[in-house]
């Protein structure tokens, strides 16, 4: 059987492409991102990448802020390597002026997990968190 070894890229549809555009600059080129923008049947689309996958962003089709409590994503949630990390990039999204919550220490969830939320102009949720112990032991040990 074939494993899935990876997510090969989001797409993330946006109410306000310019909007997205000048928001996603920021975050993206914080986490390394590189970007590269095309069309599909004449439809902008812009895609940030790094070395693992590509987050994409298209025009939406019909207006609405996104709602977490309805039946799809409710967020997204990417990982860097150290807690150090994780304190490290809340500083700086919110030194770009977005508005992130404190890189903060969660033990009801696992007793190493850090993390930052904050959301997109559109109102998706995303998180950064650290590469927990938990998570390695799955990947090391599976």
């Amino acid at each position: 059987m074939a494993e899935i070894i990876g997510i090969d890229h989001i797409y993330i549809a946006v109410s306000d492409m310019g909007v997205a555009e000048r928001f996603y600059d920021s975050v993206m080129s914080l986490l390394g991102f590189r970007k590269n923008t095309f069309a599909i049947n004449g439809a902008p689309h812009i895609q940030y990448f790094n070395r693992h996958f590509g987050y994409v962003l298209r025009p939406a089709k019909s207006k609405g802020r996104h709602d977490d409590a309805l039946p799809g994503l409710h967020h997204l949630c990417l990982r860097v390597e150290s807690i150090d990390d994780v304190k490290d990039i809340a500083r700086q999204l919110q030194a770009a002026g977005i508005a992130s919550s404190e890189a903060t220490h969660y033990p009801e969830y696992a007793p190493d997990y850090w993390a930052t939320f904050f959301s997109d102009p559109d109102g998706t949720r995303l998180e950064i968190t650290n590469y927990r112990q938990e998570r390695r032991d799955r990947h090391d040990g599976w």
